[in-house]
């Protein structure tokens, strides 16, 4: 089996400025009531003209260091889940790399959508176990708000922007990563995605003036695949492990919408306090709702030592992935 990877340390960063739903009804045709009772988001961070994701990333990934009381220095691999990197390239973990002042690392971005910090813990684990680094850093990070379209009521009251990151590690036998269940449908990858920009639209003055530069989803389809897959990939990740959904301590899912967690909560049987939400505050952050939500629940002394958690997610590709670690 080799060695044993878990979750040595947390962190996250946010920006200062919240954004409403009282906000968000003086800018587009919506109410409050109708925000809460569909998502049952509130108010969302969002990022100021001189903030990009590296910056989030990069805080994020400080605090996660210190939690973990690993020095920088010590890390041999940067991941970094975004799909709003700084730029298309070089890669944001190079940027991190420079603002975190490590001189000896390997890195690289990972895009899963927002499944995509779930992607670079498997991913990260595996790096761990074939030698390539002994500490990683996984960030998951997104500044949603660069590329939301404010006049499309369907999409601007669901996004947030934030940083969360883990150091991964060698841990005792017995914790850490048990478990991992990863795919991908591209047959919905229309559903949720940026149309221009890469190579198959490039940027012209007609993609931007037609907006589309910024995120548009078929919110009905991407809900049904949301409710099927995150039951699947939990039950998937629990038949590989061979433990059962009453094993469960602490259910970490994706933020996107509180009617789907509450679905996957009640397929699993498990009381409203075993499972993280932090949706109302933050709306959906894609690649960084997981590891903000469990930053604040470790910070805020939810875990105990060997409870097991379950985090799942779902994401544009479309993607999904669930992994399950022994705190």
């Amino acid at each position: 089996m080799g060695t044993q990877v878990g979750i040595l340390g947390t962190g996250s960063a946010l920006p200062e400025r919240v954004l409403t739903n009282a906000d968000l009804e003086k800018i587009v045709d919506t109410t409050d009531e109708w925000i809460v009772s569909r998502t049952g988001i509130r108010e969302r961070r969002i990022t100021d003209a001189n903030t990009a994701s590296s910056d989030l990333a990069a805080a994020a990934a400080k605090k996660a260091l210190e939690d973990a009381g690993i020095a920088a220095e010590e890390i041999g691999l940067i991941i970094v889940a975004t799909v709003t990197p700084d730029y298309m390239f070089p890669a944001t973990a190079c940027l991190v790399q420079e603002k975190l002042g490590i001189k000896h690392t390997a890195g690289f971005d990972l895009s899963a959508g927002c499944s995509g910090f779930l992607y670079g813990m498997s991913t990260a684990a595996a790096m761990i176990q074939s030698g390539v680094a002994k500490y990683a850093l996984v960030i998951g990070v997104e500044t949603l708000s660069k590329i939301t379209d404010y006049t499309d009521r369907n999409t601007c009251v669901l996004f947030g922007d934030g940083a969360g990151a883990v150091v991964l590690g060698p841990v005792p036998a017995g914790r850490g990563f048990v478990g991992f269940d990863l795919g991908i449908d591209g047959s919905g990858g229309e559903l949720l995605m940026q149309a221009a920009g890469g190579s198959r639209n490039p940027a012209t003055q007609e993609s931007v003036l037609s907006g589309q530069h910024v995120i548009r989803m078929n919110g009905k389809e991407v809900f049904k695949f949301a409710v099927r897959v995150m039951n699947s990939a939990t039950e998937e990740v629990l038949h590989k492990i061979g433990l059962t959904k009453e094993d469960i301590d602490f259910l970490v899912p994706h933020q996107a919408n509180i009617r789907i967690i509450d679905y996957a909560r009640e397929r699993l049987g498990l009381p409203e306090d075993k499972v993280v939400v932090n949706l109302d505050r933050y709306g959906n952050m894609s690649s960084a709702s997981i590891p903000v939500a469990l930053d604040e629940a470790k910070r805020a002394g939810k875990f105990n030592e060997g409870d097991l958690l379950l985090m799942v997610g779902f994401g544009a590709g479309l993607t999904w992935g669930a992994a399950a670690v022994r705190w």
